[in-house]
């Protein structure tokens, strides 16, 4: 573990650096290591303090910008303190700071909702104590890099990637602080000469639909990759794209004016229902950043106003980017659209920036033209312009995890929340993206209404914007059951559904396996588990909401739950049936909505029941048992476990099969089951205890054992 130490650091590690790039972290050679590491963390942490520079005066850090955001002493602050959260974490230090301003810069604001105006008040410390904090945290941060004990190569696990996030974090944070000072009063905005705009302006090119190839887009990020990503880059993703003809440019402000001018911004029949919701809200009747002064138009940049440029980019939110679309669908009867995020994908493995590992010199990017937009037809990537670059590109896909999704340890909250089909990714970077934000891998999502440096291309496409279900379900009972079929073993128990199907394939040894119904199927494990024995498999369940999953499973999605921690923390779990060897065999599961005590009579001629821990959860066990002969087969089996735990919330006492004294002797639930299925059944087995172990929270778990008996129909 190494201490909070402070070293004095030299006016030199102040000065503003011109390295942009995410360094490739598989090096191996540790000096040179330290040395890229340093040079980025002060590029990164100067370019950061400089911005700031921006304000005119100390009021200026306190009024808000916009309502639905801290004022700009939070974000002055917050990326100071994200560095010593993580830090901590990683135990490359062992205490704070300083306690108070840490408390007060820890958490930022999530710009959920355009209509919430809560107002919550801050004591926020002056300019000058932010300063202090931030030149004790650079000390701080320049003396682990110079000694703390480095293990080559960083990566995933490396206590050392808390400093990449750290850098990677500020990066964002320039993004978005340099929207919000855009956004703020001219009074409070000055010139500064670390964040000059370019100011030349031509007319705008006609814009034109150019045709893409049909084409396979294909992305994989391991852990071993040499550059930093965020968590929702890791992963396998590939998929075929339909041919389709996307416009050769980013659509300009000339191009856009035509929406405006035919009133797009008054005509509902344009915008999707969110967006008509943000417009009635907003009132709203241009672009947020152009200003109309006596039938002028002019165009709102960092820190000053300027004729508005006609070809450069638009810059608008995800509503008017549709919206526009919808508009353009209506004037040419074509089929308009954004892009989706694999339709981008695909131009960009044809703009040839693929073959250039630093595009700097080729776009708009990492602040190395200007900080401002740029004309739309400057930057030419094979035949089209500003694939990557000069603002972000709105597309319709909402950020959705890839197979085997994983949060980081220190950082679980940076994506998994924005899985909610409320979030939009946006591809390509803006002038000011740098480091991982600059990187083709890299997937931002925001809130449909958010303003970045975004604008948009639009496509012709017959291509299905598909959905990729991505909510993470939250319901603890929904999660618990699919942690139970399908997590990992828990105390080296065996799974309990596989374990029951096991028992079940040797029962029906030399019998025949057309057709079995699993009743009480849950998230359906067992359904599936006996689709490797069987013909056919009927699952079953009361809850709609187990058979939704189920189905998504079968359909080849990823199911995503979250499973309590400690408290009111979570961890974010996935499963999908291709890790597992029934995979092959999952068409053979039908999955029904049913009552156990009330089946349609067309369920019938199986040839083997499986009632899992079900009968003590049913309002009337015995209509089950008793309805059995009619679903079973002569010569059939039914499998019925159950830890026998009656509860009178499930089961009325007078309709419990066992647990109680009955002519003042203990009657077992397995005399109740020999009473009720004598006539038309016999016991094949001794009872078998089975144990399964549920999770509750990471240190809490049920330890159970369910009673297996076996019976087979003989009449």
């Amino acid at each position: 573990m190494t201490g909070s130490g402070i070293d004095d650091f030299t006016q030199d590690d102040k000065t503003i650096a011109r390295s942009r790039t995410t360094p490739n972290l598989r090096m191996h050679d540790e000096a040179s290591m330290r040395q890229i590491l340093r040079q980025y963390f002060m590029d990164t942490y100067d370019t950061y303090e400089s911005i700031f520079e921006c304000l005119t005066c100390e009021e200026a850090f306190y009024i808000k910008p916009i309502a639905l955001r801290h004022p700009l002493i939070f974000y002055y602050g917050h990326t100071a303190t994200f560095f010593i959260n993580k830090l901590l974490l990683t135990k490359m230090i062992d205490h704070r700071v300083n306690e108070k301003i840490e408390s007060i810069f820890a958490v930022g604001v999530d710009e959920m909702g355009w209509d919430d105006l809560n107002e919550t008040n801050y004591a926020w410390p002056s300019v000058a104590e932010v300063k202090a904090y931030r030149d004790q945290v650079r000390r701080l941060v320049l003396n682990l890099i110079d000694h703390a004990p480095l293990t080559l190569p960083i990566d995933w696990h490396n206590p050392w990637w808390a400093i990449i996030m750290g850098i990677e974090h500020e990066h964002i944070h320039l993004e978005t602080s340099s929207v919000l000072i855009r956004q703020h009063a001219l009074k409070y905005v000055q010139s500064s000469p670390h964040w000059l705009p370019h100011l030349s302006s031509g007319t705008a090119p006609t814009n034109q639909l150019i045709e893409v190839a049909q084409g396979v887009v294909s992305t994989h990020k391991t852990k071993q990759d040499a550059l930093y990503g965020w968590d929702n880059e890791y992963g396998h993703h590939e998929k075929n794209i339909g041919a389709f003809s996307a416009s050769q440019y980013l659509v300009s402000n000339q191009e856009f004016l035509a929406f405006v001018l035919q009133h797009g911004y008054k005509k509902p029949e344009y915008w999707e229902s969110e967006g008509q919701a943000w417009l009635a809200f907003t009132q709203a009747e241009h672009p947020v950043f152009w200003i109309n002064q006596s039938g002028t138009w002019y165009l709102r940049l960092m820190t000053e106003e300027v004729p508005l440029p006609w070809d450069w980019p638009v810059e608008v939110n995800y509503h008017e980017a549709k919206a526009f679309c919808n508009w353009k669908s209506a004037q040419t009867g074509k089929t308009i659209r954004l892009p989706t995020e694999d339709e981008w994908n695909r131009l960009y493995a044809l703009s040839g920036l693929a073959q250039v590992d630093d595009v700097q010199d080729a776009a708009n990017i990492k602040l190395s033209y200007a900080a401002s937009s740029s004309p739309v037809n400057q930057f030419q990537h094979g035949a089209f312009y500003d694939v990557q670059g000069n603002v972000w590109q709105w597309t319709e896909t909402a950020i959705f995890p890839y197979e085997k999704f994983e949060v980081h340890p220190i950082y679980d909250d940076f994506t998994a929340p924005t899985f909610d089909e409320k979030h939009n990714i946006m591809k390509g970077g803006s002038w000011i993206s740098s480091g991982n934000e600059a990187l083709f891998s890299s997937r931002y999502a925001f809130r449909r209404h958010f303003f970045q440096h975004a604008g948009f291309r639009y496509v012709m496409s017959d291509n299905q914007v598909e959905s990729n279900p991505s909510v993470y379900e939250t319901d603890q009972s929904v999660a618990q059951y699919l942690d139970f079929h399908y997590g990992k073993p828990r105390f080296e128990v065996p799974n309990f559904p596989a374990e029951l199907v096991q028992i079940a394939v040797n029962a029906m040894a030399g019998k025949p396996t057309a057709k079995a119904l699993d009743i009480g199927c849950a998230t359906g494990r067992a359904s599936f588990e006996l689709a490797r024995h069987f013909d056919a498999v009927t699952g079953i369940d009361y809850s709609t909401r187990f058979i939704r999953h189920s189905i998504e499973l079968q359909n080849g999605h990823s199911v995503r739950y979250t499973l309590p921690d400690e408290g009111s923390l979570v961890l974010y779990e996935d499963c999908n049936l291709k890790d597992f060897d029934f995979f092959e065999f999952k068409d053979r599961v039908q999955f029904f909505q049913g009552d156990a005590c009330n089946l349609k009579q067309n369920f019938k001629d199986f040839d083997f029941i499986l009632a899992a821990n079900l009968i003590d959860r049913l309002s009337d066990p015995q209509a089950f048992l008793l309805s059995l002969k009619n679903l079973l087969k002569v010569g059939g089996v039914v499998l019925i476990a159950s830890p026998y735990v009656w509860l009178e919330e499930f089961t009325p006492r007078e309709k419990w099969l066992g647990g109680f004294k009955k002519d003042g002797e203990s009657f077992k639930t397995l005399d109740g089951l020999k009473n009720i299925l004598a006539d038309d059944f016999k016991l094949l087995n001794d009872p078998l205890d089975v144990p399964f172990v549920i999770r509750e929270t990471s240190r809490r778990f049920q330890h159970t054992l369910s009673q297996v008996t076996l019976w087979q129909r003989t009449d």
